[in-house]
């Protein structure tokens, strides 16, 4: 046992920036170092910081002060990830009392920010990580669901995004460790693996690799095992024919899309340097609707983008309520340095913004309660996860349509039959809460090759 060897990791973003978290978990663990959740006992403070929004920095910061001002004396606090990338000076000037920096590609490097002696800081031009090979790795996901990344970095360059200076260019996993990874997940008894990248459609296109995606995804689907495959994030030109026919002839890969529009007006999607149209984008909600029977439509969609006027809002609005989408993320534009989109004029007020994203939010949740009233009746395929935190009279759960952390759940108001978390159930939907759905348990899944996510 190493002396003083208590590690305290908070991981701040992404997904992705979780997995790399889990990474560095994983190495501390493997050279005998010991997790704690409480600041006051840990011997070394690591946090995972996020550099994409000013919100996510202004997080990330308020984080860095407050486990320096809890950690005890001489204890050591070490900041890593992507604020650490982008603005590595800036945050050596406002926390003098950081002992290392690593870089957003420098993971394997904890140990030796651990044991540095003095400060100090390794920020590679490598900029965004994959982990491959032997490097271990510890989840801190429940049982049974897990991240799986098969890139960073992204070759998209919409006007508002800094990811590609972040993260740099893409940079594609080999097919054979990502299904290393994907069996060695199955072989732990993992439910729910979530596919992520920036961009999951552009999977090894930097290798000149059309299909990437779609012939990965085939790989897997030869795996003679009960899952459920879920996919984040695929833009709406990238949702080819081969992927639809792939979707709709397994219902292991969940009927759930994760599919970034931002908008709908053509001059801003234009501005945005979007490769979609408001056509392209109608004609390919209306087929998966159409096709795939019960599918799940996530989007992100953001107000206030430079010169956006009143009508292009109103178009917006109007979109959301004439073609609903079952989950929307909603954001309000953040001008970023070093984006395009910084460069352009008329920007939008503060005011005007805020406006826009109470009325697009408050006009969302309307659809969304009339689109989940449809499911009271139905029986779904529910993972329940534990006991609901307001009460353990009730427990928690997901259907195919509910990604963790990000969507609503299923709360169970009669859980009687349940005899293990993390297991499938049949559940009867009879009312719903906002975003969440109400149901009571009908009796344990018997599992299949294939689930039926209907």
């Amino acid at each position: 046992m190493i002396p003083g060897n208590k590690i305290h990791l908070t991981s701040l973003g992404c997904p992705r920036n979780l997995v790399d978290s889990e990474v560095m978990l994983g190495i501390l663990l493997k050279s005998g170092y010991e997790a704690t959740d409480q600041i006051r006992e840990a011997d070394y403070l690591i946090v995972n910081t996020c550099g994409f929004l000013e919100e996510s920095r202004r997080e990330s910061s308020q984080t860095i002060e407050e486990l320096l001002q809890e950690k005890k004396p001489g204890a050591k606090l070490i900041v890593t990830g992507c604020m650490v990338q982008k603005s590595g000076p800036q945050i050596r000037e406002q926390f003098p009392g950081v002992h290392y920096f690593l870089g957003s590609g420098d993971m394997e490097k904890i140990l030796d920010a651990i044991h540095a002696a003095t400060p100090g800081e390794s920020v590679t031009t490598a900029r965004s990580y994959l982990e491959s090979g032997e490097v271990p790795r510890v989840r801190s996901t429940p049982k049974h669901y897990a991240y799986l990344k098969i890139a960073e970095g992204c070759a998209k360059r919409c006007a508002f995004c800094i990811i590609p200076q972040i993260k740099g260019h893409l940079k594609s996993k080999e097919p054979a460790q990502v299904m290393k990874e994907f069996n060695l997940f199955l072989k732990e008894g993992v439910h729910e693996i979530i596919l992520i990248a920036q961009d999951l459609g552009d999977y090894r296109k930097e290798k000149r690799v059309a299909n990437g995606l779609e012939l990965l995804l085939k790989e897997m689907l030869q795996v003679d095992k009960s899952f459920w495959l879920r996919l984040l994030y695929l833009y709406p030109d990238e949702i080819t024919d081969e992927l639809i026919e792939l979707i709709k002839s397994d219902t292991r890969i969940c009927r759930y899309l994760d599919m970034p529009l931002q908008h709908i007006n053509n001059r801003i999607l234009k501005l945005m340097r979007r490769k979609t149209s408001r056509l392209e984008i109608i004609h390919i909600l209306e087929r998966l609707r159409k096709e795939v029977l019960g599918i799940v439509i996530r989007t992100s969609l953001m107000v206030g983008f430079p010169g956006e006027t009143d009508e292009e809002f109103e178009e917006l609005l109007e979109f959301i309520q004439k073609y609903p989408l079952d989950n929307v993320g909603i954001f309000k534009y953040s001008e970023e340095e070093g984006a395009f989109s910084a460069t352009l004029p008329d920007p939008v007020s503060e005011e005007v913004k805020q406006s826009r994203f109470e009325r697009l939010v408050k006009m969302q949740k309307k659809v969304v309660k009339k689109r989940n009233k449809a499911y009271i009746g139905q029986k779904l395929q529910v993972v329940v996860e534990g006991y609901h935190p307001d009460s353990e009279l009730l427990m928690r759960g997901r259907f195919y349509g509910q990604c963790p952390e990000i969507d609503g759940q299923v709360i169970i108001n009669d859980g009687r039959k349940v005899t293990a978390f993390g297991k499938l159930y049949e559940v009867e939907i009879t009312d719903v809460a906002d975003y969440d759905l109400i149901g009571h348990v009908l009796a344990p899944v018997k599992q299949k090759t294939k689930l039926v996510c209907l």
